[in-house]
């Protein structure tokens, strides 16, 4: 029996096969939202599951309506650029200004993103190997996937991050919520770097970049001196900038060819065994 009781899902509502899903979180306690993009493929294919997570003030319609990543990602599809991949865009649970992707004391926006998204896309889409689950971000989204991708490493084949928040205290530079609200499981697990050190030896792949006007520079810079410290292999990149969706529009097209080479990577190992 389905833990995602009353669940819609729409019809496509575009060409590029956009559909819409309401349905109740048993990690957040209440009815969500979710965006999915679902390419045209063949029957007996099975597509990985890219889980893009919004900024802070956004919703599940961000990555879609402002950021083209549906649209950008069927493009590259249909010219051969990258593998084909399904991809989840869901609500953060829709707190204050934006919840962090975390366990807060009376919902948790963690279980929420790593547990039921891939469970109800799986469910809900069997043509979605969502075993097969990559996640990327921009900005508060940038933190909460390479938390969350550093701290499920047995679930999260990869990691792509944009302009992300590095430090939890960055956070008071967009919301008004006090940053105890953001710390009800602990100052270490809300610190990007402990959970590096801690699976440093089974990390998935990860990259993020930021514009060099952003005012998110500068943590990123630091995020990525202290990951070559502590020779914890991941990609940092650096282009012309701001915090912006023009910044996000260009650059989700890194985050798709980097998670079909990771695929392409992964192909070819089983296809040795």
């Amino acid at each position: 029996m389905s833990r995602f009781r009353n669940a819609n899902l729409s019809e496509p509502v575009d060409s590029a096969g956009v559909r819409f899903a309401t349905l109740y979180s048993p990690a957040l306690g209440r009815r969500t939202d979710l965006t999915l993009y679902v390419p045209d493929v063949p029957p007996q294919e099975r597509l990985p599951l890219l889980v893009l997570l919004h900024g802070v003030y956004g919703s599940h319609w961000s990555w879609w309506a402002y950021g083209k990543a549906p649209e950008t990602a069927d493009a590259m599809i249909q010219s051969g650029a990258i593998r084909p991949l399904a991809i989840a865009m869901p609500s953060d649970g829709l707190w204050g200004d934006g919840s962090g992707y975390l366990a807060h004391r009376d919902f948790d926006a963690e279980a929420w993103i790593v547990e039921d998204v891939p469970e109800f896309v799986g469910e809900a889409l069997p043509q979605v190997e969502s075993s097969r689950f990559y996640l990327g971000g921009l900005s508060m989204g940038g933190y909460g996937a390479l938390r969350l991708g550093m701290k499920h490493v047995a679930k999260v084949k990869g990691v792509s991050a944009h302009s992300a928040v590095t430090r939890i205290r960055e956070l008071r530079e967009f919301v008004r919520e006090p940053i105890e609200e953001y710390l009800a499981a602990g100052e270490e697990n809300a610190d990007l770097l402990h959970w590096a050190r801690l699976h440093r030896s089974n990390l998935p792949p990860l990259r993020f970049d930021c514009g060099r006007d952003d005012s998110l520079l500068d943590g990123n810079r630091a995020l990525h001196r202290a990951l070559l410290r502590e020779e914890i292999a991941h990609t940092y990149e650096e282009y012309a900038g701001g915090h912006t969706w023009e910044y996000w529009r260009q650059h989700v097209r890194s985050t798709l060819c980097f998670i079909s080479q990771v695929e392409e990577r992964s192909a070819g190992i089983n296809s040795t065994v």
